[in-house]
């Protein structure tokens, strides 16, 4: 089987793009992927398009990947539309990986694309309720208010305001497999989401640039306990694309070896019917040690991670999930400062999704392209000296206790 390469990415900054159409930003991060690689549209044989919402929003359900794509001269190739939540541009960049790998193609593009901030609030919200089995929602519901009910949420700590429905998600599974778990408490979950509040102001494309101390956060407004506002991902529009390719692709089109970063694994696990305290049955576990296997190397060998952060919660969760810490101590070595530029293992250094944005459909190739700038050296003041290989962890929706979908990417130097 021959070795997968990344050869080009591009991102556009993650925000409120109310000037932009989805097919400007598709075309935007897909055209900087092109130069970046120093590819000729000509020379890619499949696409493979990320996308949730635009059939909530706009009516467009179907042939999303085509509408996006044919306009900007990708035609007269197999387009695939993927929709996994906010693991979309994952799956598209894993069936990519999979098509060179089965030999259909030698050059693919994967494509991320959302437009999800509107004036309605109401109508953005409910965007996410479908992102879990709309029959059984009240039993699951109920299902997991139940998770660490031990910890009683003090007064006050819950928005009158709309809010996205998976925030009680993360806050129960927060209280559940953290809390009340691991006795991770409410200030070191403030500690992931200063350190990426910090992180992405010397990124340009992040959606928010602005520093906060541990203390700033714990004082913001309340969203659900143990959940403040800043704790949050944002509501984003943005759009990201990866170029993959072949070893011998990269002779035959005289890509940049230099430049382009192997694809040591890529794998996409789904959720089982597991009890909510069977850990390692997890889908992020297993999605994790079958990558590790796939790449021949292990946690203690990755130098810079991009997880899952739709809350700081979710980080937490992401980080034992992989395996990047030993049990229960995620929350200790946050607030020792372990996970920060600088520190034992930096995660998220582009801001991650509480800061960077998340632009649902674009968010896995969007940490994609931090990581293939961070293995190329060329992140600035959030660069990680040294990195040699980077690990990618996106999960997508719900089902029971955990994601429904969950990718797993690592990657290194050619």
């Amino acid at each position: 089987m021959e070795n997968i390469y990344i050869v080009g990415v591009g991102m556009t900054p993650f925000g409120r793009h109310t000037d932009k159409t989805i097919k400007q930003l598709t075309a935007w991060a897909v055209e900087d992927a092109l130069k970046d690689a120093a590819c000729d549209r000509k020379w890619v044989q499949a696409a493979f398009f990320g996308n949730c919402t635009q059939g909530h929003f706009d009516g467009q359900h179907m042939i999303r990947g085509p509408v996006a794509l044919l306009p900007i001269g990708l035609d007269s190739i197999p387009i695939f539309t993927l929709e996994g939540a906010c693991a979309s541009s994952s799956h598209a960049f894993n069936l990519a990986v999979t098509q060179l790998r089965g030999g259909a193609a030698d050059v693919a593009i994967a494509v991320g694309a959302e437009k999800m901030f509107y004036s309605d609030k109401t109508k953005m919200f409910s965007a996410f309720e479908s992102a879990w089995d709309i029959e059984t929602f009240e039993a699951n519901k109920n299902y997991l208010a139940a998770m660490g009910n031990s910890i009683v949420p003090p007064p006050g700590s819950q928005s009158e305001k709309p809010y996205s429905p998976f925030m009680d998600v993360y806050a129960a599974l927060g209280r559940g497999g953290l809390m009340e778990r691991f006795g991770i408490t409410q200030r070191q979950l403030a500690a992931v989401s200063s350190k990426n509040h910090g992180h992405s102001v010397h990124n340009e494309r992040s959606q928010y640039r602005m520093a906060m101390s541990i203390d700033e956060i714990l004082a913001a407004p309340p969203i659900t306990y143990p959940i403040t506002l800043p704790m949050c991902s944002p509501i984003s529009d943005g759009a990201s694309a990866a170029i993959v390719c072949t070893e011998s692709a990269l002779k035959k089109y005289g890509f940049d070896k230099k430049r382009a970063i192997k694809v040591l694994a890529s794998v996409v696990r789904s959720a089982s019917a597991r009890a909510a305290d069977d850990f390692d049955n997890g889908c992020t576990r297993q999605a994790g040690i079958h990558a590790f296997e796939q790449a021949a190397i292990g946690p203690k060998d990755i130098n810079v991670a991009e997880v899952h952060d739709a809350t700081a919660i979710g980080e937490l969760l992401s980080i034992e999930g992989l395996g990047l810490c030993e049990a229960g101590q995620s929350g200790v070595m946050a607030e020792r400062g372990e996970f920060t530029l600088g520190g034992k293992l930096p995660i998220n250094p582009s801001g991650g999704l509480e800061s960077k944005g998340h632009p649902i459909g674009a968010t896995g190739i969007g940490q994609i392209f931090e990581l293939v700038e961070q293995l190329r050296g060329n992140c600035g003041k959030r660069q990680v000296e040294g990195a040699r290989f980077a690990i990618q962890g996106n999960g997508g929706g719900l089902w029971r206790v955990e994601e429904a979908t969950e990718h797993v990417g690592i990657f290194g130097l050619a």
